[in-house]
């Protein structure tokens, strides 16, 4: 699948494919796999209908005028005179604004990805006149979108820390509380906050040249006034209290389109064209989700992670840092395919947990190497959407490339350093 994906194969198809070869050469007949890969394939249609709900949100959101004006300000601040000092203060205030966002999008208010495809084409003429190196913008991003999930239990964090990681621990007899969750993951965060630092002042600090826009890209036609503003603000709450009421983003994405449609906010566009657009956007990330369940499934099918995983014992013997190293390793490799670090944990969960007390880790240490795993190459999947989202936006005018613009440089500065931090954890805590 990686492969499939460097050499620009398009996900899906590198995902379809590389499906069928993984049942295959599991052992299991073409009938097998197919089944397999067509049970999977429903797993990922709930997410996909959260990204089109969440897509139709979003596209509302930015016909209120909020997105608008948010960029508008943005380029406010470049005024007539464009001098190095001028730029340099702008570049830092859109890469903070982008990064609280990016946070904010998984915690404050849980729609996840769906803000970029809105907020960034606007800007992308910005950044051009800025020379901002986009492969910045999306470890920013994707730093926002992953780290976190893995530390602050609110929102998708909630989910991931406690309804997934904690849950898995217990079923199989850890004995942790939700409270060493977050602390076990603190030192692992530490590795992302180092990539981000060296993305930012070492790997990406020089101007890139892109070409300039006459006109904002995808700029969403909308009028802004105080109401319209007052709604969105209004809707965003409500999408908010309703996703962490009922835990789901459906129905807190659906509650927030609904306000938008019955206020009047959106008069000027039919409700309708808005609902396409939003489906349309999120089309591509949807299908690659569906894809990456089926894949998934297969993967599960043949029962190798299994053995992969029980094969570490055979060639650590007693060495605990090879143990925790080798493990990371695996969870990387596991993560990177399925491309999802919510779905890696039930996989590995059950084999890391008893194999980890075998080797005498302690509880924290358990946690750090269990969550540690699954995090590792959810930044670095072409399958993730916490790569996918920041390409969805800064490939609006073609000039971002998903695999060399968004996957190589997030694999680089993210997993590498949280495979670093994450065997740290294992062995100090």
């Amino acid at each position: 699948m990686l492969g499939l994906s460097l050499a620009r194969v398009h996900v899906v198809i590198a995902l379809t494919i590389s499906a069928l070869v993984a049942g295959l050469v599991g052992g299991m007949d073409l009938q097998h796999t197919v089944d397999a890969f067509n049970t999977g394939l429903g797993g990922g249609a709930q997410i996909a209908l959260s990204y089109a709900l969440l897509g139709a949100f979003a596209v509302a959101l930015s016909h209120s005028g909020l997105t608008t004006l948010i960029s508008t300000k943005v380029i406010a601040q470049l005024g007539k005179e464009q001098n190095s000092r001028n730029i340099n203060r702008v570049r830092w205030l859109l890469l903070l604004a982008l990064l609280a966002m990016a946070v904010s999008s998984q915690n404050i208010l849980p729609i996840h990805i769906a803000f970029i495809p809105i907020l960034i084409p606007p800007l992308l003429h910005v950044m051009s006149k800025l020379r901002l190196d986009r492969r910045l913008v999306a470890c920013v991003l994707t730093f926002g979108l992953v780290t976190t999930y893995m530390i602050l239990p609110i929102g998708f964090g909630g989910i991931f820390l406690n309804d997934i990681l904690l849950s898995n621990l217990n079923s199989n007899n850890l004995d942790a509380v939700r409270e060493q969750i977050p602390t076990a993951m603190l030192i692992p965060a530490l590795g992302m906050i180092v990539g981000l630092l060296v993305a930012t002042f070492i790997s990406y600090r020089k101007p890139r040249e892109y070409q300039q826009a006459t006109a904002l890209v995808n700029e969403p036609e909308a009028s802004i006034n105080r109401r319209n503003i007052l709604i969105a603000l209004s809707a965003i709450l409500a999408t908010l209290l309703v996703q962490l009421y009922t835990g789901s983003m459906i129905f807190g994405a659906l509650i927030g389109f609904i306000i938008f449609s019955f206020s009047g906010a959106l008069k000027h566009v039919a409700d309708q064209d808005i609902f396409n657009q939003g489906v349309r956007m999120m089309a591509n990330i949807g299908f690659i989700m569906i894809s990456a369940a089926g894949f998934a499934a297969v993967v599960k099918e043949t029962g190798d992670v299994s053995t992969l995983v029980e094969s570490l014992s055979y060639l650590i013997g007693d060495n605990k840092a090879l143990a925790a190293f080798l493990m990371l390793v695996v969870g990387l490799l596991i993560t990177m395919g399925i491309g999802s670090s919510f779905s890696t944990i039930p996989i590995i969960a059950t084999i890391y947990v008893p194999l980890a007390m075998s080797f005498g880790f302690s509880v924290a240490a358990t946690i750090a190497l269990v969550g540690t795993a699954a995090a590792l190459g959810d930044a670095g999947s072409p399958a993730s959407d916490s790569t996918l989202g920041p390409t969805a936006g800064l490939n609006a005018d073609g000039q971002h490339d998903h695999i060399r613009d968004s996957v190589i440089p997030t694999f680089i500065h993210y997993n590498i350093p949280l495979l670093l931090f994450g065997w740290i954890a294992a062995m100090v805590l």
